[in-house]
């Protein structure tokens, strides 16, 4: 489908040499149909009035009623009186626009982990926030500003984690950023900047993304395993890294939380190897049958980058997160950020600090602590029915799981049976440094599975979790 502009004539970049020798009407003509054909200008879209490409060309206006009545002629323009002159349809512009993307089939359950339910997006109290921002900030605000992002919304998100999260944060050591992706980048590149060589990651955990910023930053990354206690701190003590990206309130991807004995030992490994570590807490404002984890940052503030987003709580698409900086690390962190992109959009972060102060943030995340933990009851209760015996592990918090696949079952064999009945899975391999397909375990995302959806989604494929796919009725 064509844009359809708004204003009463759109703007059309075309041009004319009047050195050239060539007649002006044989120039404009020319540009429209190459604009046409080259599929600059789309079938159906509209072109400017006469009046207005003749005034921006500096031409007569008859001259481009000429033109334009030429290329009706051709069939390239259609016209109807009383409406704006429009690409034809079966111009030559059909034979070169690229072709429509292919519609995905239609799933019935689509357990993509890592999404949260963007259905339940708070608009109306976006828009309200938004409004009241747009309302409130101060002209000045509307200017680049401080690279560290807007002071309220700093002011406000340090109340926040120190509230929730028990971190030891105060506004001036917080860095607002563009989402988790570009925190952690400009966290390894001010590491690497003081002289850090290597980082080391879960595994299980995000390879490819440590792997990518690393590698932006100049690092080497390794992998570390992790266990039912959470990252093994002596395989990390056997490394040369002096930075390490964990995720302790609920590992990703395994689910488990770091034990007290390691959140200990981890710190300690930090202060002993001059070494920082970088906090993800992707999700740990959704748990369900456990205590609440505070903060790694809390306790070692010196030591600990502090990651947070609300692209988990909220929806990914704000891209607004935030960095709780080691004091002597922040000034280099906001000029890291400077350098990368001059600062993020000011009114989105002054909507989501006024989201917060107002309570309405809070209220939002009651709301979504209830229906993620009615989808965890759903997902249990139908592996039970469709799949019983099959272990699912990592539910304590968060919106995903781990199914253990039975022995010789394989993940790609898995998934692709699974496609085959319109359900979405997706392999651990994939979060493993190696791709190992060994041990044969399943991430199920359920944010953004309605409960009916987890119902039917199991239903379907339950024969596929609980043999091998070899033995497998067909």
């Amino acid at each position: 489908m064509p844009p359809e502009w708004s204003s009463s004539s759109p703007d059309l970049l075309l041009s004319v040499d009047r050195t050239s020798g060539r007649p002006l009407r044989a120039q404009l003509e020319h540009g429209l149909r190459d604009a046409i054909r080259t599929g600059r200008l789309e079938v159906g879209e509209r072109l400017p009035s006469s009046r207005e490409l003749a005034r921006t060309l500096g031409l007569s206006r008859g001259l481009v009623q000429e033109c334009y009545a030429q290329l009706l002629a051709e069939g390239y323009l259609v016209t109807r009186p009383g409406s704006a002159t429009r690409v034809a349809a079966g111009s030559a512009t059909a034979s070169v626009a690229a072709r429509p993307p292919a519609v995905a089939p239609r799933l019935v359950a689509d357990f993509r982990c890592g999404v949260p339910d963007l259905g339940s997006f708070p608009v109306q109290d976006w828009v309200w926030a938004m409004r009241e921002a747009a309302r409130g900030m101060p002209t000045v605000e509307f200017d680049y500003g401080d690279p560290r992002g807007a002071a309220a919304l700093r002011e406000v998100l340090a109340g926040y984690v120190r509230r929730v999260r028990a971190a030891a944060a105060g506004p001036e050591h917080i860095v607002v950023c563009n989402g988790y992706a570009q925190g952690l980048g400009l966290a390894l590149r001010t590491l690497a900047d003081i002289g850090v060589q290597e980082v080391a990651f879960e595994d299980p955990g995000s390879p490819g993304t440590v792997t990518a910023a690393a590698g932006m930053a100049g690092m080497r990354a390794v992998p570390v395993p992790v266990d039912e206690h959470g990252i093994d701190v002596r395989a990390l003590s056997a490394t040369d890294a002096r930075a390490v990206v964990v995720t302790p309130a609920h590992q990703w991807p395994t689910g488990v939380a770091l034990a007290p004995e390691r959140r200990l030992a981890l710190l300690a490994w930090a202060r002993d190897h001059d070494a920082f570590v970088i906090e993800d807490d992707y999700d740990a404002e959704f748990r369900y049958d456990r205590e609440p984890v505070g903060a790694l940052q809390g306790l070692e503030p010196h030591r600990v980058i502090g990651l947070g987003t609300v692209s988990k709580s909220l929806a990914p698409a704000l891209r607004i997160g935030w960095m709780i900086c080691p004091p002597h690390l922040t000034d280099a962190l906001a000029e890291e950020k400077h350098r990368s992109d001059r600062g993020g959009p000011a009114l989105d972060q002054h909507a989501l600090a006024i989201l917060i102060e107002s309570g309405r943030f809070d209220r939002h995340l009651r709301r979504m602590r209830a229906t993620y933990a009615a989808r965890r009851t759903a997902l249990l209760a139908a592996v039970a029915e469709h799949a019983p015996g099959l272990p699912v592990t990592g539910l304590a918090a968060g919106f995903h799981a781990v199914a253990h696949l039975p022995a010789h079952a394989t993940e790609d064999e898995v998934i692709a049976a699974a496609r085959t009945r319109a359900v979405g899975l997706y392999g651990m391999s994939s979060c493993r440094a190696g791709h190992t397909e060994a041990p044969a375990q399943l991430v199920l995302g359920f944010g953004n599975v309605s409960e009916r959806g987890i119902a039917a989604g199991i239903a379907a494929i339950g024969d596929l979790l609980t043999r091998p796919l070899d033995d497998t009725p067909r």
